[in-house]
């Protein structure tokens, strides 16, 4: 993947003075420390993370972490007291009014928690507003409009006006005005939270939707953990204006930095965090299907390495089977005694692998009702790793412990 934003030693102070803050900073302050002696507020301190092109990159922390000021530097309507933001490449702090101007226009869009809608236009005169303001004809933008609305489901709506809609449909249709212009980054600050619970999830879906459609690249920002965790691939965790951690929801339960971290983490369902792969173990015996690898050599290994089954691959891991110390035993009575029998016949055929992305709760019911361990493969087939009863039981039972 390509680095589309990248953001390196933002700081945000407010006051008369930052950078007598900065110093006070680089001295060990506190932020509270600092206001003490100062009067001075630090909004963000020493921000650093890559956002990849095409994901749902969420910042997340309480009221007065710093992430709205930090979405808010990102395209600069809040400026940054020190550090860079860089745009493919290109460093946004150094640039001119004029040359802000046009990258809000083309390449950054953002939608708000307030709806931000014009009363006196329409629905479609709303959502094509930054088009209109970028100078695009009356023709082309109604087209752009309407293409757009239609991507949130509001085309029939186009000619009603904000106060007909929904609160549900004024966030469809102030997203559509954010997607209209095409922008290859966009921001949502606590776009959905003003939303009532079933009207929020049916958003979060909707963007789901719409990033499946056309991946843009997308910097969320809430304090919700269930949304973070529904919508972002990764997260960045945001506390007294620090970035304390970034990483996939998976790394972030799994090896929380510091316990305000995990105060956010503990009782989370892991089964709704983890997929197959993340808890698949490499431990499980493993048999190579080649030339002279017989039914009688497979059994001979298993005994070797006291095991009651085994996960039969060839010389690319790709997947082939399973097969059992009573599988492999009922194929070898089957034979005449000096024939070696070939292995694909005592594969056990109730055993079928799961994907590596499948998450926990769609194969729970398999791996407890399976006599052996549940085989995990790869989208190309490719042996990862078997999941034992023991191994999701102790999985599922990692966040109590953690809390503990």
């Amino acid at each position: 993947m390509n680095t589309k934003l990248s953001v390196e030693h933002v700081y945000k102070v407010f006051g008369a003075h930052p950078k007598r803050a900065l110093e006070r900073i680089e001295k060990g302050q506190t932020k509270d420390e600092i206001f003490a002696a100062t009067g001075m507020t630090v909004g963000v301190s020493d921000a650093s993370f890559d956002v990849e092109e095409g994901e749902i990159f969420v910042v997340m922390g309480l009221s007065g972490s710093g992430k709205s000021t930090l979405v808010r530097m990102l395209n600069r309507l809040i400026e940054p007291t020190a550090g860079s933001v860089r745009i493919d490449g290109q460093d946004i702090t150094r640039m001119t009014h004029k040359q802000l101007i046009a990258l809000r226009r083309r390449e950054i869009s953002m939608v708000f928690q307030s709806f931000a809608l014009m009363p006196h236009q329409s629905v479609l005169e709303n959502t094509a507003f930054g088009l209109a303001v970028a100078g695009v004809a009356r023709e082309q933008r109604e087209e752009t409009a309407l293409a757009a609305l239609d991507a949130v489901g509001l085309k029939a709506n186009a000619h009603s006006y904000p106060d007909e809609l929904s609160g549900g449909m004024k966030q469809r249709v102030g997203l559509a005005r954010a997607l209209a212009v095409n922008p290859g980054i966009l921001l949502m600050d606590e776009a959905f939270s003003a939303l009532d619970p079933l009207i929020r999830t049916e958003m979060q879906d909707e963007l789901l939707r719409l990033q499946s459609e056309h991946a843009r690249t997308v910097v969320f920002i809430t304090h919700d953990l269930d949304e973070a965790m529904r919508v972002g691939d990764r997260i960045a965790i945001m506390q007294g204006g620090t970035v304390v951690q970034v990483g996939t929801p998976e790394e972030i339960v799994r090896e929380p930095a510091n316990e305000y971290v995990r105060s956010f983490f503990r009782g989370v369902d892991v089964s709704h965090v983890f997929t197959a792969a993340d808890v698949a173990r490499r431990d499980q015996v493993t048999v190579m299907e080649r030339p002279g690898v017989s039914v009688r050599a497979a059994l001979e290994r298993l005994r070797e390495y006291d095991g009651s089954a085994a996960v039969v691959h060839d010389r690319g891991r790709a997947y082939q089977g399973v097969v059992s110390v009573d599988s492999l035993m009922a194929c070898i009575d089957s034979l005449g005694r000096r024939d070696e029998g070939r292995i694909e016949d005592a594969f056990i055929n109730d055993i079928q692998p799961v994907s590596a992305d499948t998450p926990l709760t769609e194969l729970m019911t398999q791996v407890a009702e399976s006599a052996y361990p549940v085989p995990v493969v790869d989208e190309n087939g490719r042996y990862k790793g078997s999941i034992s009863r023991a191994t999701l039981l102790h999985t599922l039972d990692r966040t109590d412990k953690g809390a503990a």
